[in-house]
C-alpha cells in the first residue's frame, strides 16, 4: 500500500502533473523544467525528488547535465501503469497544450547565455 500511495501522492500536484506531461515528449534537465513553469530552481528540483521517489521520473547524468526523463516503469507496476494512462489524459486540456507549445522554443544554451 505504500508504494500505491507514494505514486498517488506524487501526482497531487498539479505541477508535478505538468513535469510528467513535459517529460513524455523530451527529456530535460532543471533549467529548462524551471524555465518551462516560471518556478524557482530549488522548487523544481523538489517536484523531480518526489516524481523519482514514486518511480515516475529518472534522471541520467550527461557530462555536466543531469537530464530527466519519465520513468521506465521497472521500480513500480503502480508508476508504470499510471505513466501508460497518463499519456491519453489532459492531452486537450488547456493549460498542458500552451505549456507543450512552449516547451519546443525552450533550449539550456540560450537560458545560460541569460544568465
Amino acid at each position: 500500500m505504500k508504494e500505491f500511495l507514494r505514486v498517488m501522492k506524487a501526482l497531487s500536484d498539479p505541477t508535478r502533473v505538468k513535469i510528467l506531461k513535459i517529460l513524455e515528449r523530451r527529456s530535460m534537465c532543471v533549467c529548462e523544467l524551471q524555465t518551462a513553469l516560471g518556478s524557482a530552481q530549488s522548487t523544481t528540483s523538489k517536484h523531480l525528488k518526489i516524481l523519482e521517489d514514486a518511480g515516475l521520473a529518472a534522471s541520467h547524468k550527461d557530462g555536466l547535465w543531469v537530464n530527466y526523463t519519465l520513468a521506465d516503469g521497472r521500480q513500480s507496476a503502480y508508476a508504470a501503469s499510471i505513466l501508460g494512462n497518463l499519456r491519453h489524459w489532459l492531452n486537450d486540456e488547456g493549460e498542458i497544450g500552451d505549456l507543450l507549445e512552449d516547451i519546443e522554443r525552450i533550449d539550456r544554451y540560450e537560458i545560460l547565455n541569460k544568465n
